[in-house]
C-alpha cells in the first residue's frame, strides 16, 4: 500500500506526539499512591498506560502487590470510592504537570507537514479527558503540532483496547475505509485497539511508555544499550499486533512511502 492510499493517520499524544518518554502521567500516578501511604514503582505505574485513566488507577490498586499494601495500610483491599478519589486527585494535579511536560517530540510537526502535502489527513486520541486535553492541544499548537480532530477518552462508552477513539475520530475526519487509517501509538493497548478496529497498527519505540526516557537520558545511553532495548520492545510490540514499529513518528512518511 503506498502513501497515496492511506486516508488518514491518528496519532496518540502523550509519548507519541508530546511529553518524550510519557513521562508526566507516570508522575501523577506514583503520587497519588504515595499519598495513601503506598509506594507504586514507575513500572507498576506504566503498566496499564493508554487506557482512560480512572481505569489505569483501578489497574494499578489491583495488582497483587499493590493491593497487599494498601492492605496492610489501610486494613482492606482498595475499593471503588478509593479507586474515585484517587482519579479526583489525579485530575487537578495532571493538569498542573501537563502544563510543564508536554512539549512536542522534535521531528513531529515536519513529518506531520509531510504527511498533510499529501493529502493525508491528522486526527489524534488520547487516554487523557478533554478538560486534560484543554491544556496540551495549545501547547503543543504553539510549537508546531495541531491535528485536525482529537477525541479523549470521556468522549466515548469506553476507551482503549476498544476502538472506539479511533472510529470516532475517522468520523470526524471522513475516513471511512479502516484498512487505510494507520494507528500510531506508543503502547501495547494502542495496538490492540487500532487492530480492533481493523486498522493499521504501527507502534513507537524510543519516545514513549515502553522505553521511559527523556530525550536526555536517551543520550546519556550507552548505544549498544539503547539498541537492545529497542529490539527488544520491537518484539513485545509485533507480538501484540503491530504491523510496523517505528522509533518515532519522525520516521512515518518514509514507512508510509514504503508500505
Amino acid at each position: 500500500m503506498k502513501s497515496g492510499n492511506i486516508q488518514a493517520v491518528l496519532l496518540d499524544w502523550a509519548g507519541t506526539t508530546v511529553d518524550y518518554g510519557s513521562r508526566a502521567p507516570t508522575q501523577v500516578f506514583v503520587e497519588i499512591f504515595r499519598q495513601r501511604g503506598v509506594e507504586i514503582t514507575v513500572d507498576e505505574a506504566r503498566g496499564p498506560m493508554g487506557r482512560a485513566k480512572h481505569e489505569h488507577i483501578a489497574m494499578v490498586a489491583a495488582l497483587p502487590r499493590v493491593t497487599e499494601l494498601w492492605r496492610q495500610k489501610h486494613g482492606a483491599a482498595p475499593n471503588a470510592m478509593d479507586v474515585k478519589a484517587m482519579y479526583e486527585d489525579f485530575l487537578p494535579m495532571q493538569k498542573e504537570i501537563l502544563a510543564h511536560g508536554s512539549s512536542v517530540i522534535p521531528g513531529i510537526p515536519q513529518a506531520i507537514d509531510e504527511l498533510r502535502r499529501q493529502g493525508i489527513r491528522i486526527g489524534s486520541t488520547t487516554g487523557y479527558t478533554r478538560a486534560l486535553m484543554e491544556i496540551v492541544i495549545p501547547i503543543a499548537a504553539a510549537e508546531g503540532y495541531s491535528p485536525d480532530v482529537t477525541v479523549c477518552s470521556d468522549e466515548v462508552s469506553s476507551g482503549r483496547p476498544a476502538p472506539w477513539m479511533n472510529t470516532r475520530a475517522a468520523e470526524l475526519l471522513g475516513a471511512f475505509t479502516f484498512s487505510q487509517i494507520v494507528v500510531v501509538d506508543d503502547t501495547p493497548v494502542g495496538i490492540e485497539a487500532a487492530k480492533n478496529g481493523g486498522m493499521i497498527a504501527v507502534a513507537v519505540s524510543l519516545t514513549g511508555n515502553s522505553l521511559g526516557l527523556s530525550e536526555a537520558e536517551v543520550r546519556q545511553l550507552p548505544g549498544s544499550e539503547l539498541q537492545q532495548r529497542l529490539l527488544k520492545i520491537s518484539v513485545d510490540f509485533r507480538e501484540a499486533g503491530a504491523d510496523y514499529v517505528i522509533q518515532s513518528v519522525a520516521e512515518l512518511p518514509a514507512l508510509l512511502g514504503r508500505m
